[in-house]
């Protein structure tokens, strides 16, 4: 019998495992990529605004999400002293080094639903 290499008991496995173990906890559910590409697109944006924009997300679940991606430190909220007040929020330069990867999920998104429907290149 031939004995196998055990891939994740290595150092650099357990490293790797480790970071993509805590990039999905930060990034976990349905919204928050979903809110992040948004913020990505269209800069600041007030809460309605984004509330508008991202279709099926409730108020609730929104400021759910929004309040992780700020204590995350991925998205910076401003109270605007207006009448009524006003809440905007923001991606934070931290939080836009997740461009990359989102454009990468956008584009292999596209690639796999031509893929499933027949389409080629």
């Amino acid at each position: 019998m031939i004995k196998r290499k055990t891939v994740t008991k290595s150092l650099e496995c357990k490293v790797r495992i480790t970071a993509i173990t805590d990039t999905m906890q930060v990034l976990s559910g349905k919204w928050k990529i979903h809110i992040l590409g948004t913020l990505l697109q269209g800069g600041k944006m007030r809460f309605m605004d984004l509330l508008r924009e991202i279709d099926g997300i409730a108020a609730k679940m929104l400021s759910k999400e929004l309040q992780d991606l700020e204590m995350n430190q991925l998205v910076t909220r401003t109270v605007v002293d207006t009448k009524p007040i006003t809440v905007e929020y923001e991606v934070t330069e931290y939080g836009k080094t997740m461009e990359p990867i989102i454009d990468e999920i956008a584009n292999w998104g596209v690639f796999y639903r031509n893929r499933l429907h027949g389409k080629t290149d």
